[in-house]
């Protein structure tokens, strides 16, 4: 199995784990918990074979993947009390992940002939991000990658690596740059605790 094969699937389960406990934090049910498993680890997935009008999303092609989110769902209530002090460990993994997915996205994109840098750039940060973005909007609540977070632009920086490697070295070299250069960014600004500027609000009296 390929590196970016194994990544892919610890970032599979790191954003099941993810989704799985945002719905119990939600009070969800059972098949509430697994529907968000599935939606953070496959959503952004979905949404870009969608755009890109493949006739069957990969993740409903190969259900692999669908199946991993629900083993990682089973995990998480079995083990919920353990998993939720193991946050930041958790946020590793879906460091990960978003490498993993955002390499992928972009792969997808050049291996379809979609060279351009933006059409590039987009799939691969929709296939990043997509799944937390549609998690949190199910869950009601502003996404994730909206917030002060280093996490969207982890993804865009990385997939303009990716462009810029495979026209100097090939589509193999761009994938692997791509995914450890999103996966250290993220990392980085976690640890140093790196964020985007805000705009001041002003209150008026």
């Amino acid at each position: 199995m390929e590196l970016i094969s194994i990544v892919e699937i610890i970032g599979t389960i790191a954003f099941a784990m993810s989704g799985a406990l945002t719905a119990i934090e939600k009070d969800l049910d059972y098949y509430g918990i697994g529907i968000f498993a599935i939606t953070t680890s496959v959503g952004g997935g979905i949404v870009r074979d969608l755009l890109i009008d493949r006739p069957l999303p990969a993740s409903l092609e190969i259900p692999l993947y669908a199946l991993i989110s629900l083993l990682s769902a089973g995990f998480v209530i079995l083990f919920y009390t353990h998993i939720n002090k193991l946050a930041k460990k958790l946020q590793f993994f879906d460091a990960i992940g978003l490498g993993a997915f955002t390499a992928i996205g972009a792969e997808v994109a050049v291996r379809l002939g979609f060279q351009q840098w933006y059409v590039v750039v987009t799939l691969a940060v929709l296939t990043g991000t997509g799944g937390g973005l549609i998690r949190d909007v199910f869950a009601r609540e502003i996404p994730y990658i909206f917030r002060k977070e280093v996490y969207a632009m982890a993804s865009i920086l990385g997939a303009i690596l990716y462009i810029i490697v495979f026209r100097l070295a090939g589509s193999q070299m761009a994938l692997y740059s791509c995914f450890l250069a999103t996966t250290l960014i993220r990392l980085y600004c976690m640890e140093k605790d790196v964020h985007l500027l805000k705009v001041g609000k002003v209150t008026l009296e």
